[in-house]
């Protein structure tokens, strides 16, 4: 509703959102039946000028590390670096204070 109400408003091209969540979830599930704060993610990214599409592969669930977490693919300032550099034209290095490879996932 929120992507419909701003292209009925012509502004969806001018808008970014990308979801993020410090967690993820265990493959295993606990003695209650879920499961426990694990890692490995997924992200969304919304907005007009977004790339639609999958960005990674789906996770290997046979390929946990020694605590039974998923191991991620893509690291989220990858991400970030894309919009740094791809949306708000800025240097992603100096924000992140670090090299991590652009995901280009927005168009000019």
């Amino acid at each position: 509703m929120f992507c419909a109400d701003l292209k009925g408003q012509g502004q969806l091209d001018r808008v970014l959102g990308v979801t993020f969540s410090e967690f993820g979830r265990r493959v295993a599930e606990n003695t209650n039946a879920g499961t426990d704060h694990g890692t490995a993610n997924i992200m969304f990214a919304f907005g007009g000028r977004v790339k639609a599409g999958l960005y990674g592969t789906a996770p290997n669930l046979d390929n946990l590390d020694q605590l039974g977490d998923l191991v991620y693919e893509t690291d989220f300032r990858q991400v970030y670096a894309g919009v740094l550099q791809g949306w708000m034209n800025v240097d992603p290095e100096r924000v992140l204070q670090g090299k991590f490879e652009p995901i280009s996932l927005v168009t000019a």
